[in-house]
């Protein structure tokens, strides 16, 4: 049996958030969503919570939040169905108000680029060529 995955992120302003996710083909569960948080879904089993950083910190136990813009907390990949889909949504998310966040990279079967979205989180949109992986 699969496992669903929830990643949760603390976002400065969640409407901002919502209309930069939306731009990049994302949509949101409504029966999850209200002025604290929404559920950005990724995939049938896969789930990102935006949480506006007051309610984010009710989660972590007293712990101060990472300032993203200026320390590395995770990556969140995302796979893409062609190396032409990665280019389309890094610059749509760069056109959004994200950041550059590392220089294009291909190796062999593998194609990524990375950004960071408006609160600073690394984002990666990555193709991997089914037929090239094979002859690896």
């Amino acid at each position: 049996m699969g496992r669903m995955m929830f990643v949760s992120l603390p976002v400065e302003d969640l409407t901002k958030s919502v209309d930069f996710f939306t731009a990049l083909g994302f949509g949101f569960d409504p029966r999850f969503t209200d002025e604290n948080a929404t559920c950005m879904v990724v995939g049938e089993d896969s789930f990102v919570m935006l949480l506006v950083k007051p309610f984010f910190k009710t989660f972590t136990g007293g712990k101060e939040l990472a300032d993203s813009h200026t320390h590395s907390e995770a990556i969140m990949a995302l796979s893409a169905e062609s190396r032409g889909e990665v280019d389309r949504l890094c610059d749509r998310a760069l056109e959004m108000g994200g950041r550059p966040s590392q220089e294009p990279m291909a190796e062999g079967f593998m194609y990524s680029r990375s950004f960071a979205d408006l609160d600073g989180h690394q984002w990666e949109f990555l193709y991997m060529d089914p037929a090239a992986l094979e002859q690896s």
